[in-house]
């Protein structure tokens, strides 16, 4: 298991599950590909289900606040990018390399 996806876990448990869940995503669109910056303290299993639905990636902020993660669909299987920048403008250029040099971009 990605060290991040532990992180995201236990971010799960926080969720309230009062607000619609990943309908309000900001994007970072600046350049390809869009990325859906995902909002402190969403499930894990709700950014995996977003993703397995509608194939954006997505960077997420781990729940220990240190630094993100991005996660996309690749084929028939949820791929994660741990462990990027700390700050999220780091983090999207980081993920964004990351997509490129996998084929997503």
């Amino acid at each position: 298991m990605y060290p991040a996806l532990a992180r995201l876990i236990v971010a799960a448990g926080r969720y309230d599950g009062r607000r619609p869940v990943l309908d309000d995503l900001a994007y970072d669109d600046g350049d390809s590909p869009a990325i859906g910056l995902v909002p402190p303290g969403v499930s894990w299993a709700e950014v995996a289900d977003h993703i397995k639905i509608a194939h954006h990636p997505l960077l997420v902020p781990l729940a220990d606040g240190g630094g993100y993660a991005g996660a996309y669909w690749a084929g028939t299987r949820l791929l994660v990018a741990d462990d990027l920048g700390p700050d999220q403008d780091e983090a999207v250029i980081e993920f964004r390399e990351f997509l490129r040099e996998h084929g997503e971009a």
